[in-house]
């Protein structure tokens, strides 16, 4: 009798346990793969830290891609590099991107891994997201030199920006009033 009432409360208390703690859903994480082989040749890969003087400044990243051979399908798009993400543009033939450090410390220190990054690097991997055929792809590039940091006297680097406005103001000569 003794055995049968165990079984009892050991039956009762499963069923109360497994109500009150209710079998957690998987999260919904999506598995990026990374390609072994990319659509269009990378050459020596640099970066270089900065900072800058002002309070406001702080530090950051200025990362240079010199991409050749790049299909007419693909579109370069963002880079993932020490815990920091950011937009790639071109000019002068290369690819670029200035990434600006969160914290307000005035060090080369490395960014704080946020919780929705999705990578994990080393200090001289990154990862180049791209889109080919309208399907997002990543390629992994796993040495990255470094150059001599500089020094922004007043402020976050800007000459590596792209221009907001493609239209320049003209002046017709044939409206000018002598």
């Amino acid at each position: 009798m003794k055995l049968l009432k165990k079984a009892t409360y050991a039956l009762i208390f499963a069923v109360i346990y497994g109500i009150s703690f209710p079998c957690t859903a998987q999260q919904n994480t999506t598995v990026t793969t990374i390609e072994t082989r990319a659509p269009f040749t990378v050459n020596h890969v640099y970066f270089q830290e900065w900072y800058a003087g002002i309070k406001v400044g702080g530090t950051g990243i200025n990362i240079f891609l010199p991409i050749i051979d790049l299909a007419e399908n693909v579109e370069i798009n963002e880079i993932y590099f020490r815990n920091l993400q950011g937009q790639l543009s071109k000019k002068d033939g290369r690819y670029f991107a200035t990434l600006k450090n969160k914290s307000r410390n005035y060090t080369f220190r490395k960014s704080e891994k946020p919780a929705d990054y999705p990578f994990t690097l080393k200090d001289d991997e990154c990862i180049i997201s791209y889109i080919e055929n309208d399907i997002v792809k990543y390629f992994k590039i796993s040495t990255i030199n470094e150059v001599a940091g500089t020094y922004y006297e007043n402020g976050p680097p800007t000459i590596y920006q792209t221009e907001t406005s493609t239209g320049l103001a003209a002046l017709d000569d044939d409206m000018v009033e002598n």
